[in-house]
């Protein structure tokens, strides 16, 4: 299953590299492409969206679903 969650605060590669890093770190989640050009990030995998969100956060950046 994929999933697009929005985020705000991505202004590099870096910065994508950073919350696909928190993402794969999240059980259930297969792969993660950040866009921050486009301000979202697509997860493939089974995690529940909060976690998802929870994961982002975590990273220091704004997430909604």
């Amino acid at each position: 299953m994929s999933q697009t969650l929005t985020v705000e605060g991505m202004s590099c590669g870096h910065c994508e590299q950073t919350v696909e890093d928190a993402l794969l770190d999240v059980a259930g989640v297969e792969d993660a492409t950040a866009d921050n050009e486009a301000n979202s990030v697509t997860v493939t995998g089974s995690a529940d969206v909060d976690d998802l969100v929870a994961a982002v956060e975590d990273a220091g950046y704004d997430a909604s679903a």
